[in-house]
């Protein structure tokens, strides 16, 4: 594929209903910022497109528990998400929002162009109706036992406890949180996108932009998920009076399904941007110019949505406005979940942090670093407070503020605060000089490929080498003993200084721009280079700026206090522990009988005619065989596939429902009965060992 004209980049529309909290971060929006820092650098044309996401049912309830409007609630969270991120440090050219005129303008006119040329279709149904309050109630409207599990408080929509997903009439004994009653059904019309009709085609889209762009590989199992059940129509309108209104005769008292009008979000943000920036039809050449790379950045919650149900719509759209058709994305590089101290993120539960709380205790750069170096790129990865403090104390105050501050320190005691000439270089000196011009193509490359984790290794593997190569030539000794290679030493450590600000700025942009101060170097560091990043870029003579401390260590304290108010966590344990069941003894012989060995979930369905049973289709090493497994209750297929898995290798084969299975997954449980599969934490091959 050649180089895109400009480059077009979404990150999820998060939902105005809550605060943004580090899951949200580490999901979407610190990827898709780092991409874009990164692809300014490389000078491209480019637009970063985000907002909040304004309508739907559950903004309802919180205006009715809250008695306050749903505008008042959006507006409440709208502004407290948007200053969240302003401090985190995002990027974004247009952070919009869908309660705004421009976008049901925009969600409008799709809407009518599908219902004017007969796409879509109407259909008669039965919903719950509460006679009490009068009205239709939308699927979270309606609360009941689920059939599933028991839990007496399910919503339509799902059981929060075990996670299946529900319609209100799967319900046992519903009733309408409107009023408590138990509501009646009633026929109701609605609108439907047959989404099913454009299966082939997104298939064949998903398969030609990944064989171009290398789509993630767990983003296609979830997609093909979906398709092996085929598509079904999904209904575009929902009896609500809060969202896009419908202007149609009989239709007056609903709205489009939140579903439809948010990702249109995209465009009405970039409408905007170009509205605010005086050209109001520049946002038509980022979404109706076939020259552009358009990336759409979520988490792995919303792959539906964007590589399915969007691209579908685009489709739609184009088949019948050859003028004006829309770029479909070109990779939707989603992630997978971050959990908080190995829990779900759960604010009734008091597990978890926002980030607007979070930066009331740490600057954003040290929080930017960690999530960097631990997003959930391919399986779902944890943030542990412990964790945080290690990476801030252990790799950017030792490794890399060591490294900028001993060298501009030394500098300014040994050659007056500039920057000294080079002699003739050393062996070492060239070797130094010849790896820190590899790094920017190397992770470059990485960025390009989505995989930021491998992008930062590769510019911290510099600092690592730097601080090696500082200690190496012992310029302490060589001030005195040989001054020229001294001065050598200290420019050639100065300029990559220079080079870690710039390859770090998609990073840590507010340190970045700290250490290009430092340097007393003209301009910002975000206006630098990332291709002329590893050149030699200060001259001799260069007078340095005043040296600060980058990055100062959190001490145990500090971080025992964050864990304690951000787990809910008593530090005396309320009730004794339960006693532990221990089995018979065993000796280390017994143990080493067992194989156990990494292996990776390629296909997982359901076993017929099973309420317990999956069967899995797993890796291991080079070969392939199948588990049947009893998690069904605790795990659906689609979340499986992908997931690298613990198993016992040398279990005699046996037969589960007439299915062989050759091989047993390790899993653990918790005191309500939640089976968890066990995972590596790091990237281990399938095959690897576990002893």
């Amino acid at each position: 594929m050649t180089e895109a004209k400009r480059i077009l980049v979404t990150a999820a529309l998060p939902y105005a209903n809550g605060p943004i909290h580090l899951g949200h971060l580490a999901g979407a929006y610190l990827p898709s910022d780092i991409y874009v820092r990164y692809q300014r650098l490389k000078g491209r044309e480019i637009v970063f497109i985000c907002g909040s996401d304004e309508h739907g049912v559950p903004i309802t309830l919180t205006a009715d528990k809250e008695k306050i409007t749903p505008q008042a609630v959006v507006d409440r969270y709208h502004e407290m998400n948007k200053k969240a991120f302003e401090q985190f440090g995002m990027s974004f050219d247009s952070y919009s929002r869908t309660s705004l005129p421009l976008h049901h303008q925009t969600a409008l006119e799709f809407f009518l162009d599908f219902h004017r040329r007969g796409i879509l279709r109407e259909k008669q149904e039965k919903q719950f109706f509460d006679p009490k309050a009068n009205m239709f109630l939308p699927d979270r409207y309606v609360e009941g036992t689920c059939p599933i599990c028991g839990n007496t408080e399910a919503r339509g929509d799902q059981c929060e406890r075990c996670g299946s997903y529900l319609n209100p009439t799967d319900l046992i004994n519903p009733k309408s949180k409107i009023s408590g009653e138990v509501p009646v059904l009633r026929e109701t019309s609605h609108l439907y996108f047959p989404l099913g009709e454009f299966q082939s085609r997104l298939e064949a889209y998903m398969q030609e932009r990944s064989a171009r762009d290398g789509w993630k590989e767990n983003v296609l199992k979830y997609c093909q998920s979906w398709f092996n059940d085929g598509l079904q129509d999904r209904a575009v309108t929902r009896d609500l009076d809060w969202g896009v209104k419908i202007p149609l005769s009989g239709y007056e008292s609903k709205v489009l399904y939140v579903w439809f009008d948010a990702v249109l979000g995209y465009i009405s943000s970039t409408k905007e941007w170009a509205q605010r920036n005086g050209n109001p039809d520049a946002w038509k050449k980022f979404w109706l110019d076939d020259g552009t790379k358009y990336l759409a950045f979520i988490g792995k919650d919303n792959v539906v949505f964007h590589c399915i149900v969007f691209p579908a719509m685009l489709m739609a759209w184009n088949d019948a406005h050859a003028a004006e058709r829309y770029v479909l994305p070109e990779n939707v590089p989603a992630n997978e979940f971050l959990n908080f101290e190995g829990q779900k993120f759960s604010k009734s539960r008091g597990i978890g942090i926002d980030v607007q709380d979070f930066l009331a205790r740490f600057p954003a750069d040290p929080l930017r670093y960690y999530l960097a170096s631990s997003l959930p790129e391919y399986r779902d990865s944890d943030f542990y407070w412990k964790d945080f403090q290690a990476k801030n104390n252990n790799e950017l105050a030792d490794i890399l503020g060591n490294f900028v501050n001993r060298t501009l320190a030394f500098a300014g005691r040994t050659f007056s605060g500039a920057t000294p000439g080079r002699g003739a270089l050393s062996p070492r000196d060239a070797a130094m000089i010849e790896g820190m011009k590899a790094v920017p193509g190397a992770a470059g490359l990485c960025f390009e490929q989505y995989r930021f984790r491998d992008g930062l290794l590769e510019i911290m593997n510099l600092a690592r080498s730097a601080n090696k190569y500082f200690n190496d030539s012992e310029p302490w000794k060589t001030a005195k003993s040989d001054p020229t290679q001294c001065g050598t030493t200290i420019n050639i450590s100065l300029q990559i200084a220079r080079t870690l600000a710039i390859l770090m700025s998609p990073i840590i942009p507010a340190s970045a721009e700290r250490i290009w101060k430092m340097l007393n170097l003209d301009g910002s560091v975000t206006a630098q280079s990332w291709d002329k990043a590893a050149e030699l870029g200060i001259p001799d003579g260069r007078h340095l700026g005043t040296v600060e401390i980058l990055f100062t260590k959190i001490d145990d304290d500090v971080i025992d206090k964050a864990i304690k108010d951000t787990t809910n966590a008593p530090t005396v344990p309320q009730t004794p522990p339960k006693p532990v069941d221990v089995k018979p003894e065993i000796t280390i012989d017994d143990f080493k009988k067992l194989d156990l060995r990494v292996a990776k979930i390629v296909q997982c369905e359901n076993v017929p005619k099973s309420e317990k049973l999956l069967k899995l289709q797993v890796e291991v090493g080079n070969e392939k065989r199948q588990i049947v497994a009893g998690i069904a209750k605790h795990y659906k297929p689609e979340e499986l596939v992908g997931k690298s898995v613990v198993v016992v290798y040398n279990l005699a084969p046996a037969k589960l429902m007439g299915q062989e299975s050759k091989g047993m997954v390790l899993a653990a449980s918790d005191d309500e009965g939640k089976l968890f599969v066990v995972t590596p934490s790091g990237e281990l091959p399938s095959g690897s060992v576990v002893r």
